[in-house]
């Protein structure tokens, strides 16, 4: 594994994310922002935040596998929200449980969440992208 993930003293502890990712792999792997589209670029859950957060961590887990990777090998994921606020962290974060569970893996690499005013298309509210290292 060409990650390892650090929470250094003096720092707080954050359930969903390590502050630090340390990088021994050579081949870096840059993911486009995953949306919540299904293959034939159908948006799901519309107007759902939970569900469209599930889907773009599911999306992101599909790259990752095509590249011979898995989120053990992520050193960074940025998140952006349309119309953030802090309310709406429980639909996020279960949104992303869900996601934990159909994966069966809690991705927990260094992460930026940016509320944003708009994305690609109206349907989109949140896009996940994704830096991993491989060895």
């Amino acid at each position: 594994m060409a990650i390892t993930l650090v929470n250094p003293k003096g720092l707080p502890e954050i359930d969903v994310y390590r502050q630090v990712s340390i990088a021994s792999g050579s081949r870096l792997v840059f993911i486009a922002g995953q949306v919540s589209w299904d293959a034939d670029a159908t948006t799901i859950g519309e107007g759902d935040l939970a569900a469209q957060v599930e889907r773009c961590y599911l999306n992101v887990a599909t790259v990752l596998a095509a590249v011979g990777a898995s989120f053990d090998d992520v050193a960074k994921l940025t998140v952006y929200v349309v119309d953030w606020t802090p309310d709406k962290m429980p639909l996020f974060l279960e949104g992303r449980a869900r996601a934990v569970a159909k994966l069966g893996v809690d991705p927990v690499p260094p992460a930026s969440l940016f509320g944003i005013a708009a994305l690609d298309v109206p349907e989109h509210l949140v896009e996940i992208e994704a830096t991993a290292v491989l060895a």
